[in-house]
């Protein structure tokens, strides 16, 4: 009997002495579930429906707050086809990756290169560049062509060396000659249907670098970068969320396609995340009833967002003003310094933000200030400007491509913003930020959005 005693007390003691089991993770959000679904067969579309299939995931995601989509992020496994979906909200949101996204191929044709530096810069040896430089679209390849080769020139490392292709005679037939005359990186085209047909090859022989971003993806190895209307949307809608923490958007927008564009991207991101856009209306000179009716409603905006022109918002502001909004913040798109340039006229767009590219603003590191370039180089003057630092960021773009695939949160200052790369070979750039004081646009700290 007495050992009986003793085996149970030991055995009770050996019980004690087991630790508690922990308790399981939270499951995945209901939506980050249907997401991984969607996910799942997302490799398996093409065309339209895959467009509609990306569009759905990306909404379940950006229903998510910040915590559950870093919390279910981080728990997806390597492989999971929703990881890069999911990765490319967290770098719009500006939250850090929890790992580098999952590549079929992060090399971009690294690997005959030299090792790179610290810095990531791995430039490849021989590079194409696909640019219309006869047409109609000349002088807008210029401006590209001209920035690329400042931002090549401006480099003290090693540099490769380059070839122009003129695509006016067909972008397919250059990047052929491209091939064939034994370069191993391309960059370009400049148009998105033609970057769609180089895209539509299961594997170019080559990688690329597009300078625009069609309907279709990048293939495995290759990249687009790209200045459009629909990344600006985005951009603003961001700023909205965090810096602002709107609430309840007023949009009022212009009527030329690029307009239209970064408006329709602002709406989608604004109300993917449950933001109210309480007015979405069409620019006009007699908006005045409308705004009123709006300001004085049981939602009234607390921020405007202007996808105008300049002409059009100095037009619109005293009708803002007179609806009973002139203390809401607001924010336009890049296009508001079209047409602007005189600051008795263009104080009406005082407090006004917007997004632009750095080098327009301030100094950028390893070139010289805009207005210099501008004083003698046509291609970098006005409207060119942009062009001109979109050429520049491409260059460097040229040399740091593998840095930025394969390190997570790498990013890389550039002309026309921070530049990184997401999950399916898309440049993500985030600009800088200006505020028309005293008529003049004067650039914001980084801190002081």
């Amino acid at each position: 009997m007495r050992s009986l005693i003793l085996v149970l007390l030991l055995a009770l003691a050996g019980c004690a002495n087991v630790a508690p089991k922990a308790p399981p993770p939270p499951a995945y959000a209901a939506e980050t579930l249907q997401a991984q679904t969607l996910a799942a067969g997302h490799a398996a579309l093409t065309g339209q429906p895959k467009r509609a299939n990306a569009e759905a995931i990306e909404r379940l995601l950006a229903s998510l707050d910040d915590a559950t989509l870093q919390r279910d992020a981080a728990r997806l496994a390597a492989g999971d086809p929703l990881y890069n979906f999911a990765g490319r909200v967290l770098q719009r949101r500006g939250l850090p990756l929890p790992r580098a996204f999952d590549r079929v191929d992060a090399s971009f044709g690294a690997s005959t290169r030299p090792p790179a530096d610290s810095s990531g810069y791995r430039p490849p040896l021989n590079v194409g560049v696909l640019l219309p430089l006869s047409g109609n679209q000349a002088a807008v390849a210029a401006s590209v062509r001209d920035g690329y080769l400042a931002g090549y020139y401006g480099e003290s490392r090693r540099r490769p060396t380059l070839h122009f292709y003129d695509t006016a005679a067909g972008t397919r037939s250059a990047y052929a000659r491209a091939v064939k005359d034994g370069n191993d990186f391309v960059v370009g085209p400049l148009a998105r249907e033609e970057a769609d047909a180089l895209f539509a090859e299961d594997e170019p022989p080559v990688p690329l670098l597009a300078l625009n971003r069609g309907s279709r993806s990048p293939t495995a190895g290759s990249a687009a970068f790209s200045l459009s209307p629909e990344d600006e949307g985005v951009s603003l809608a961001h700023y909205l969320l965090d810096e602002r923490h709107s609430k309840r958007v007023l949009l009022v927008a212009g009527n030329d396609d690029t307009l239209r564009r970064t408006a329709a991207s602002a709406r989608a991101q604004l109300t993917q995340r449950g933001v109210q856009v309480v007015g979405d209306l069409a620019y006009s000179d007699g908006l005045t009833e409308a705004l009123r009716v709006l300001a004085q409603g049981p939602n009234a905006p607390d921020a405007v967002l202007l996808a105008l022109k300049a002409p059009q918002a100095r037009a619109l502001v005293p009708q803002l003003v007179a609806a009973g909004l002139a203390d809401q913040p607001r924010v336009a798109g890049s296009a508001i310094t079209s047409g602007t340039g005189k600051a008795a006229e263009d104080q009406a767009l005082d407090g006004i933000v917007f997004p632009t590219e750095p080098w327009m603003v301030q100094r950028v590191a390893g070139l010289p200030l805009q207005s210099s370039v501008a004083d003698q180089l046509a291609t970098a003057k006005g409207p060119a400007a942009r062009l001109f630092a979109f050429g520049v960021d491409a260059w460097r773009l040229t040399a740091h491509l593998a840095h930025l695939a394969q390190m997570p949160n790498a990013s890389i200052p550039g002309a026309t913003g921070h530049l990184s790369l997401d999950g399916f070979g898309n440049v993500v750039r985030r600009p800088a930020w200006s505020r028309f004081v005293g008529g003049v646009p004067v650039p914001l700290a980084d801190d002081a959005h």
